[in-house]
């Protein structure tokens, strides 16, 4: 069998990079070595592509100790559209070393410049097959105002919200204030466009909102505030079909809360007490089918590509979406992963499922048929 050389793409320039390389630690060991050969590509803080080490420990993620591509002298030399896919890296003493010829990118980037349309731009103009969503889904979900308004326009319930710019903060506080109180509290305030619950805060109380809107202020010029529903939080992990096949819903999971106010970065990532993730959710048949349905409408309505976690709060009153992550938590003890596990389908299969699905769409085409 055939070797597929994979550039395996993390880090980046957002506030998610220790994430993307933390995610990067997980592919890297899970990955299957018979089938595919893997380059390592990182991205620095600053945004310098780098060879990187092929060391999944070197990225592992703990608490005393956050990853990190750092800026070793390298640069990686993408090809050029329309000629051979080679990959070559510039030493720092200015020699050029040619990598071999990849197959396919896995670009498994969280946030701004990574999970925004941005990077998917990047590979579609030298025309290299990549893995995970496209331009159009990755930028609409990456912004949570936008992907209420799609969602809401295709009759998928979305919960209420607020979208506040700085510059009307700065301009207008109080009009802002009268808007929060009258979606009630307690209330979530989060950035627009960022992930992994980096700037969210629950507010309480009226008097909490301004250090809120501060905190997410630092990360996103543009801020969500939404009431906190009361429900279950379940979330579904969807794939795209391969050629004509429809797109597939794993079984749930749930975020289970128990002194943790919501699942911060810290409940995530860093093993912090009172939230677990549970696979699968302990719904009912019935509830298992309206979520798998519910969550392959959402990728729809989103033109999704490749893949995506939905997000719901489950309801005495029903369903709502409360978003889509076209890149989301990909460690090992992420959710994805661990519903597509829990649904019989392996990390290292998954992983493989989403390279083989980047191969069999055509490369280049602009637009969708």
């Amino acid at each position: 069998m055939a070797t597929t050389t994979v550039a395996v793409l993390f880090g980046g320039r957002s506030s998610e990079h220790s994430i993307s390389s933390a995610t990067a630690a997980g592919v890297l060991r899970a990955i299957d070595r018979e089938r595919y050969r893997v380059i390592p590509v990182g991205i620095t803080r600053e945004g310098a592509f780098v060879l990187e080490d092929d060391d999944a420990d070197k990225f592992a993620l703990n608490p005393e100790r956050m990853p990190e591509v750092v800026d070793n002298g390298t640069r990686i030399l993408w090809p050029e559209p329309g000629g051979r896919r080679e990959l070559r890296v510039r030493r720092d003493d200015g020699s050029v070393e040619a990598l071999g010829e990849i197959d396919v990118v896995l670009p498994i980037l969280h946030g701004p410049h990574g999970e925004d349309g941005t990077i998917q731009g990047f590979f579609d103009t030298l025309q290299l097959p990549y893995a995970g969503g496209g331009v159009f889904d990755s930028a609409l979900c990456m912004d949570k105002h936008f992907m209420k308004i799609v969602l809401q326009a295709a009759g998928i319930p979305v919960a209420p919200w607020v979208t506040v710019e700085e510059t009307r903060w700065r301009r207008d506080p109080e009009g802002v204030r009268v808007d929060a109180a009258g979606l009630g509290f307690p209330s979530f305030v989060k950035p627009a466009r960022a992930g992994s619950s980096v700037g969210v805060s629950k507010v309480h109380e009226a008097a909490e909102l301004d250090a809120a809107l501060e905190l997410a202020f630092a990360e996103d010029g543009k801020v969500l505030i939404e009431p906190a529903i009361v429900g279950r939080e379940v979330e579904v992990a969807v794939l795209e079909g391969r050629g004509e096949d429809s797109a597939r819903a794993s079984l749930p999971g749930e975020i289970v809360l128990t002194t943790r106010e919501f699942y911060d970065f810290e409940g995530k990532y860093l093993g912090g007490d009172g939230a677990e993730v549970v696979c699968p959710a302990d719904v009912t048949v019935d509830e298992i089918e309206a979520l798998q349905n519910m969550a392959v409408a959402a990728f729809a309505a989103v033109d999704g590509r490749g893949l995506a976690r939905v997000d719901f709060f489950q309801t005495a009153d029903g369903l709502y979406v409360n978003e889509l992550n076209t890149m989301p938590g990909f460690t090992p003890i992420s959710m994805f992963p661990k519903c597509w596990v829990a649904s019989g389908l392996s990390y290292s299969d998954l992983i493989a499922e989403l390279i083989e699905v980047a191969l069999s769409r055509p490369v280049g085409r602009a637009v969708r048929d």
